[in-house]
């Protein structure tokens, strides 16, 4: 039977009908694969073998009583056939830790999506300046001053910390604002946190767009995440309602400039944001927006992520 590790947050505290994790455990298991459920708390290494404390769990797509423990064991992770790498940021040093146990387990025969080093590499803010043609823009740096300075030049900006989600800790701003200082000093954490200058884009009003990319392939359709009026941010975890939108030519062509470098690196299953026609982030950690598009489209895209999987595991 294969077998099919899923490294999360604790599963008594996902929301089913949105959560893209519990749409690839359904199709997993829709594929008979055993389905092993582990939390970063889990995950050990013993004598050079990658470990962990697993619960084998059975699933049903229910808002509540959405999962039945079935067992729990001591496996070995380079025992299992796929690993799933979807634990939300912030990608901190524990996050990084948890890379180097799966490191082990992929030399010692697991599939871990998306790859341990790609995780590494592949910040999903700075990732962007891979992609200087289709990304606003921008500056990075902890120097609040150099910072500031970008910020004269740019006008209208958005500022943002290297490991948030969500749309956590985002302020809009420009160079008039008074409270331009403390912002950058509290962003910065006094200079001692990196931090992203980006410029403003307007056309965040018709949506902040997420573009899930299999090896590198974009499915056809995006979410349009549109802010509320009361916030800047569409980040449906701020207030922002999703809309589905056909990709457009200028989607297409971020898609296949990002494309080839996320399959190069083994970056299985990725979700991209555009707005308007700028790239400006490449999620690897934990891409969400499955069950929308799904919904939306009648789609699958967790069936066809397990497509890719089983296609190039020949």
């Amino acid at each position: 039977m294969t077998k099919s590790a899923f490294i999360m947050d604790p599963i008594d505290s996902i929301n089913t009908s949105k959560d893209s994790t519990f749409a690839m455990m359904l199709e997993a298991q829709k594929r008979q694969h055993e389905i092993h459920y582990i939390t970063q708390t889990d995950l050990f290494c013993q004598q050079g073998l990658a470990q962990a404390f697993s619960t084998t769990i059975k699933i049903t797509d229910n808002k509540h009583d959405y999962y039945e423990v079935l067992n729990k064991q001591r496996v070995n992770l380079g025992e299992m056939d796929y690993i799933f790498m979807r634990k939300d940021p912030p990608f901190d040093m524990e996050y990084v830790m948890d890379t180097y146990v799966l490191d082990l387990a992929e030399r010692q025969g697991a599939r871990v999506i998306n790859r341990p080093q790609a995780l590494r590499d592949a910040n999903e803010k700075f990732f962007t300046e891979m992609f200087p043609d289709v990304t606003p823009d921008n500056i990075i740096s902890r120097n609040s001053n150099l910072l500031k300075s970008a910020i004269m030049e740019l006008g209208e900006v958005i500022v943002k910390p290297m490991d948030g989600m969500g749309g956590n800790s985002i302020f809009k701003t420009s160079k008039d604002d008074k409270n331009l200082n403390v912002i950058l000093e509290t962003v910065t954490q006094n200079n001692s946190r990196t931090t992203m200058v980006q410029r403003y884009i307007k056309e965040i009003a018709a949506g902040d767009k997420r573009i899930l990319m299999i090896n590198g392939e974009a499915v056809p359709y995006a979410l349009a995440r549109i802010p509320s009026d009361q916030d800047f941010r569409g980040n449906l975890a701020k207030g922002g309602t999703g809309k589905g939108l056909t990709l457009s030519e200028g989607d297409i062509k971020i898609c296949q400039t990002v494309g080839p470098l996320l399959k190069n690196m083994g970056i299985m299953f990725a979700g991209i944001d555009v707005i308007g026609n700028y790239l400006t982030e490449v999620n690897v950690t934990s891409p969400t927006c499955i069950r929308e598009l799904d919904a939306l489209y009648d789609l699958n895209i967790a069936g066809q992520l397990f497509d890719c999987l089983e296609e190039t595991n020949k």
